[in-house]
């Protein structure tokens, strides 16, 4: 699996714990929605910019998110 889709899932499964929508968690990071569901689809790559701002709102360390995909990565 690529790291898109790893970075893709983990984004989903911490937005979804937070119980929110991509829709909120877009308003809140100054984002689109559908770059969101781009990104939580593995269609895109996050800047570091985005990672910061996702995860300012989803009251997570960025380095805590990569840690996550980096776990989830077969290499």
């Amino acid at each position: 699996m690529s790291i898109e889709v790893i970075f893709g899932q983990q984004l989903r499964k911490i937005r979804e714990e937070r119980k929110l929508s991509q829709e909120e968690l877009a308003f809140r990071s100054k984002l689109d929605r559908t770059y969101i569901s781009l990104l939580e689809r593995g269609k895109r790559r996050p800047t570091l910019n985005t990672i910061f701002a996702l995860t300012a709102q989803l009251d997570i360390a960025p380095s805590e998110l990569v840690r996550m995909v980096e776990k989830n990565l077969d290499i």
